[in-house]
């Protein structure tokens, strides 16, 4: 069994699989934010897709809260003596709230009647607030609180499985959600969303339950709150005193980019290019987390038994990225469901080799720093997801813009199909890797490159933040 031999006597492993469930919960709400929400509001609900980016993108773009949200929990002062464990909580029931009122926002959105769409509208962005910021702080939370629970030796491991779970939860949230909407029903996605909302305060619940200790010494004081050091002090002493990695998150962002701008577009391509169901679109997102287990395992081998260099890894993940997107735009002119699927597991699969291996570079700079757990998941993952969020709008906008000036014959017969709109979308991706690999490029350089020890014989993450 993986990560059988991880556990501790300080933490078994029961405590910890217990631990790890409030990522299966995040991978759940990853799909349906990310899969089976796009393809139900653009096609059963008739939502614009530039709205749909719209929202899709806020809680992507107030990510930045990650990185002092992780601050705050690595210096915070309670009565009750816990770090962690508040953040935790205070993030899932925020993302409760919004899964609990985003299917009557979306119903009240479709209907389109004049007198109510605003407020449909700001219900509806308000919902998917909520829920991206209640992801934003049990991720970085929860994944703080893990590396303070596990030993020096174990914690590269630990996260490692933790983020493995997220996957996980991802794929067989998938395949559950869409058996559930095999057959389409207004009725059945307030279903699904509310009863993910119950879930999710449930799997973190028992997730957190006993795991971190209290700590009577970190009560408040008045020496204490002198002593707290400033936010923005602390981040920028980090990236003034660590050589290369401004550049290294510089092509985090923009690789992350050019792999996340079809989230918004993926399964209404399939449901309107190969006339998919909303079951059959989900699970795309199913395929696309299968590819990304798949990447992970090869950057394993790839790291642990060749002690390969993680910038030459990121850049072959965006190098499978060229072909992935290849095979979509023909899949597209095609009418190939074969290919589409292809194409999707290969972008998962270099979607998985650039993340992991960009994060294995990014950790070993900021490791140099003595800074807590969770200013750095919250770093990382501020970059990840306001990227993401930028090239989800961007993506939306440019696909709805393409299909208007298609509609009036501006673009030629040439655009006039359904995938076009989404074809150049993909090209504009392809793109944004070629640019990553330029950004990427002078840090392969050898004299860039600092020695390397020699391998373990086992992979692990220093820390992972999604």
């Amino acid at each position: 069994m993986p990560f059988a031999d991880i556990g501790t006597n300080e933490l078994p492993l029961p405590r910890l699989m217990r631990l790890s469930l409030f990522q299966v919960s995040v991978g759940i709400t990853l799909v349906i934010l990310g899969g089976t929400l796009n393809r139900v509001m653009a096609i059963e609900l008739g939502i614009p897709i530039s709205l749909i980016a719209v929202a899709m993108a806020l809680p992507l773009v107030i990510a930045p809260a990650r990185a002092f949200i992780g601050f705050k929990s690595d210096n915070r002062r309670s009565y009750m003596g816990w770090l962690r464990t508040p953040y935790v909580w205070m993030g899932a029931m925020t993302q409760f709230g919004g899964l609990a009122i985003m299917p009557f926002a979306l119903f009240i959105v479709s209907e389109g009647q004049s007198q109510a769409l605003i407020v449909g509208q700001a219900a509806m962005l308000l919902a998917f607030v909520l829920v991206g910021f209640g992801v934003h702080t049990v991720q970085t939370a929860g994944l703080a609180l893990a590396c303070d629970l596990a030993t020096d030796e174990k914690r590269p491991r630990i996260v490692a499985m933790l983020y493995t779970m997220l996957l996980v939860g991802m794929f067989g949230g998938a395949l559950a959600i869409g058996q559930l909407l095999k057959d389409f029903s207004y009725i059945g996605l307030v279903r699904v969303l509310q009863g993910s909302a119950v879930l999710t305060i449930l799997l973190t619940t028992i997730a957190i339950w006993q795991q971190e200790p209290r700590r009577r010494d970190r009560e408040p004081s008045p020496q204490a709150a002198r002593d707290t050091p400033r936010f923005f002090t602390v981040v920028r002493e980090l990236l003034a005193g660590q050589a290369d990695l401004k550049r290294l998150l510089l092509a985090l962002a923009v690789g992350t980019a050019a792999f996340g701008m079809q989230d918004v577009l993926l399964e209404p391509y399939g449901g309107q290019v190969f006339d998919m169901g909303v079951g059959a679109t989900t699970l795309l997102t199913a395929l696309l987390a299968a590819g990304s287990l798949a990447g992970f395992a090869l950057a394993a081998r790839l790291h642990s038994r060749w002690n390969a260099n993680p910038n030459v890894v990121a850049a072959i993940g965006l190098m499978g990225g060229i072909p992935a997107f290849s095979l979509v735009i023909l899949a597209g002119a095609l009418g190939s469901v074969a290919l589409f699927s292809a194409g999707v597991f290969i972008i998962g699969l270099g979607s998985g080799l650039f993340s992991v291996s960009m994060l294995l570079a990014v950790m070993h700079r900021i490791g140099h720093a003595k800074l807590g757990s969770g200013l750095v998941l919250g770093i990382w993952g501020a970059v990840q997801a306001v990227a993401i969020g930028l090239s989800v709008a961007a993506g939306g906008a440019v696909r709805d813009q393409v299909a208007q000036l298609a509609d009036i014959n501006v673009l030629g017969p040439a655009f006039q199909g359904a995938a076009a709109a989404y074809s150049v979308v993909y090209h504009l991706e392809i793109g944004l890797l070629f640019a990553a690999l330029l950004v990427l490029g002078p840090l392969v350089r050898p004299q860039l490159l600092e020695p390397r020890s020699a391998p373990t014989g086992r992979f692990g993450l220093p820390d992972l933040p999604n």
